[in-house]
């Protein structure tokens, strides 16, 4: 005889879980009763485990749910209330915590709170600071950012290589801002450091500036500093700065500044005639996708040749994860037609002064074109031509005399 005694189920699946788990079966044979007990106890157990890991699982995502939709977001832009031109990397933080965000490229800024109303703490160098009470955040806020006019508040670290408030400078700094570089009417934001006060730059190519400070302008300046990001830049073998061929893009540069005169102290041997302190821009600050097309035509005015097309395109990316990591990418094509070197006349160098004189490669031995490199030499080759002649002359007729007794050789024999 076989009997089976199952509990009265309800209609949701969890009474039909436990309704199966309280089944019982009765069997005439006792060893029977026995497995078929322990087999749906074993069975038991494993849905209950699985029952209360599933619960756990849905309570934490529902606790998830709650937390995040008890967030909102705060957004808006900043412009500047003189000029109403978009400020960036302009810092907002959460008046009393530490959490906080920058402006973009565009001035515009995103920030979660837990709950309004909201108290946002807004600065940036140049700035005044600001206060702002954000009570709806249905729609953008629009914030007026206004420059401080306090003469020498501009922060600088080429003097102290520290912060260091320009008038409080124990010496003269010459800083170019970002704004500043924005708006430069030039080619590359280098060729701005030609404005400077008491800076002298010597062009030799359309990539290739030299800067100096003091003493006499030459092409490649051994005695100035060159560091971006607080690294030293110059060109391995020519122990100077080649412009700004090794260094960021015109999109990545923050800031520049310049320490004129002598900076050994600061900044090593190198920088008896100054120093130039390139900044990049920090990816935790400026974000997001940004580019910059620049063409132009040169060679208009040039009667040796015709116009020329220039361009220069620059794009930058930088991104950053919750304010633990960050990466930038960013890359410049500079293509340009440079001048021409085509003038082959004859050079007579001395130490000091030079002229042009005449005959080519073919009429003098000497020949030293003004754009042949690797062919300048202050010596008459003739003369070194005849000096070696004479030499091994001199030896033949020692070699001759001692093989033959004293005789001398004709002059047939020498020339043979």
């Amino acid at each position: 005889m076989r009997r089976e005694i199952i509990t009265k189920t309800g209609h949701s699946n969890i009474s039909t879980f436990y309704s199966y788990c309280l089944k019982i079966k009765f069997s005439r044979n006792p060893r029977n009763v026995y497995f078929s007990n322990k087999f749906q106890n074993q069975n038991c157990l494993f849905m209950k485990k699985t029952f209360r890991f599933f619960a756990a699982g849905l309570l934490s995502i529902l606790l998830s749910l709650v937390a995040h939709a008890q967030t909102v977001s705060v957004s808006g832009n900043i412009k500047n209330s003189v000029t109403k031109e978009v400020v960036p990397a302009v810092s907002i933080i959460i008046k009393g915590s530490s959490v906080g965000t920058y402006s973009n490229q565009d001035g515009d800024f995103s920030i979660s709170v837990a709950k309004l109303p909201v108290t946002l703490v807004i600065s940036s160098v140049g700035y005044d600071n600001l206060e702002l009470t954000v009570t709806d955040a249905t729609t953008p806020v629009a914030i007026d950012f206004k420059p401080n006019t306090t003469l020498g508040q501009e922060v600088v670290v080429a003097a102290t290589r520290t912060p260091t408030r320009i008038l409080e400078s124990p010496v003269t700094v010459e800083r170019l801002s970002g704004s500043t570089l924005r708006n430069v009417p030039a080619p590359s934001y280098y060729e701005a450091l030609a404005n400077l006060k008491g800076v002298d730059m010597h062009t030799a190519s359309l990539t290739f500036r030299t800067v100096t400070t003091r003493g006499f302008v030459s092409s490649g300046n051994t005695k100035l500093n060159q560091l971006i990001d607080g690294m030293d830049n110059q060109a391995p073998g020519l122990n100077f700065s080649v412009g700004s061929i090794i260094g960021p893009t015109e999109l990545d540069v923050d800031n520049v500044e310049l320490l004129a005169g002598a900076s050994s102290a600061l900044y090593g041997s190198g920088g008896m005639n100054g120093t130039v302190l390139i900044t990049s821009k920090n990816p935790f600050k400026y974000q997001g996708l940004s580019y910059n097309i620049k063409q132009g035509i040169n060679h208009i005015d040039d009667g040796n040749r015709g116009a020329a097309p220039y361009y220069d395109w620059t794009v930058r990316y930088a991104k950053a994860f919750k304010d633990k990591f960050a990466f930038k990418l960013s890359a410049q094509l500079v293509q340009a037609q440079d001048w021409e070197a085509d003038d082959f006349r004859n050079v007579a160098r001395t130490n000091i002064l030079s002229k042009v004189v005449g005959g080519n490669r073919t009429t003098d031995p000497n020949y030293d074109g003004v754009n042949m490199y690797g062919d300048e030499t202050s010596q008459n080759m003739q003369g070194i031509a005849n000096l070696v002649v004479g030499a091994g002359t001199r030896g033949f007729i020692a070699q001759y005399m001692a093989a033959t007794g004293g005789l001398t050789p004709s002059q047939a024999q020498i020339n043979g």
